[in-house]
């Protein structure tokens, strides 16, 4: 299992789910907030990424904030970036994430990259591109199955720990922390959510963006938990810290994406963070939880043999479907490879440079 390691603000907004991919993509940058949205289209190989990144390095070498949204495939690939203080953001808009706009031609605004394939020279691979196109799908679709699988064994480990007297001690634990750590502002106003993945089920295997984590909140409580019970104490927290007026990044688990996984209050610089056997917190918390103790420990000592068969089950499941969006990833690759030779990079780069201009020529 990889922990992904960077400075950056990076998150997903798409996660390889037990229901296919799941998005998060409405959440980028809502259009009535938006000064500019460039929905970038194109298919393998025509510089989609290559294009944000170049961008969003000229933000950072002007000071600017940036947010990366990784390819939830591969998150060696950008799918966006966010500019949050211009609010402006690039996005890939092909499928699985397709992105209609709202305002066409006043926020949003469609950038074909498309147009940069030397089409009649394409010709002479279309029919091997053809089949690669078949074979990609068809190793996402075989992942999705297994996560499937694993995500109802993991399912049935939480429903066995799950009891009325844990929720309690939940509620409690969270009680307590909220009392400490996030007082009522008193000014009656509501905090907002903006939901982001801190992680992944990519071909590098599962991984958690903690050092975004830390970049954002110094103070990290982390949350061990072994068989998915962080949610039931992170609702609470998140529920108490909205109404007391905290703006929070919620962050829901790919396998399980209706529950939170993760989440983040940056203007008190404080996050709570699950980790487990599988994905560790290298970092040094302020403080750790260890969830698994609340739980009835009679009950997780009768239950031991079911957890550690089903523990070993679902993880064997999830390496499958690794090893399957490894094998996507190697065809999309040969898929890029294929296109490379057959895009005017020169054209990527003019058209790259205008939006540039757009977004930097209005000082912040």
């Amino acid at each position: 299992m990889t922990t992904h390691t960077s400075g950056k603000q990076q998150y997903f907004l798409g996660a390889n789910s037990p229901q296919g991919f799941y998005s998060l993509y409405h959440e980028l940058l809502p259009p009535d907030q938006a000064q500019a949205i460039y929905i970038l289209k194109g298919g393998p190989g025509c510089g989609k990424s290559t294009l944000m990144r170049k961008i969003a390095q000229q933000a950072e070498e002007r000071s600017e904030e940036v947010e990366y949204i990784l390819c939830s495939g591969d998150p060696g690939s950008l799918d966006a970036v966010l500019l949050p203080q211009r609010k402006v953001a690039l996005v890939d808009g092909t499928a699985p994430h397709v992105i209609e706009p709202k305002y066409p031609g006043v926020v949003e605004e469609y950038v074909n990259l498309g147009r940069c394939y030397r089409r009649q020279e394409l010709t002479q691979v279309g029919e091997e591109i053809k089949t690669c196109m078949v074979g990609y799908k068809e190793h996402y679709q075989r992942a999705y199955r297994c996560l499937d699988a694993a995500a109802e064994i993991g399912e049935d480990m939480r429903a066995m720990l799950t009891t009325d007297s844990l929720e309690e001690k939940m509620a409690k634990r969270a009680k307590g922390i909220l009392l400490r750590e996030l007082r009522n502002k008193k000014n009656g106003v509501s905090g907002t959510v903006t939901q982001r993945f801190l992680g992944g089920i990519t071909h590098l295997g599962p991984l958690v963006q903690y050092d975004t984590a830390q970049a954002l909140c110094p103070r990290i409580y982390e949350l061990a938990d072994q068989f998915g019970l962080a949610h039931l104490l992170l609702t609470h927290l998140l529920s108490g810290a909205l109404s007391n007026g905290y703006d929070v990044v919620a962050c829901p688990d790919p396998m399980f994406p209706e529950r939170l996984a993760h989440l983040l209050i940056p203007e008190v610089g404080l996050a709570f963070v699950s980790s487990s056997a599988t994905l560790p917190f290298s970092g040094k918390p302020e403080r750790r939880l260890r969830l698994d103790h609340l739980a009835d420990q009679e009950l997780v000592r009768r239950c031991r043999p079911r957890l550690r068969f089903s523990k070993k089950v679902s993880q064997a499941l999830i390496e499958e479907a690794v090893d399957s969006l490894a094998q996507a990833k190697a065809m999309h690759d040969h898929l890029e490879a294929l296109y490379n030779p057959y895009v005017d990079f020169a054209q990527v780069e003019e058209i790259g440079a205008a939006i540039a201009q757009e977004i930097f020529s209005t000082p912040l």
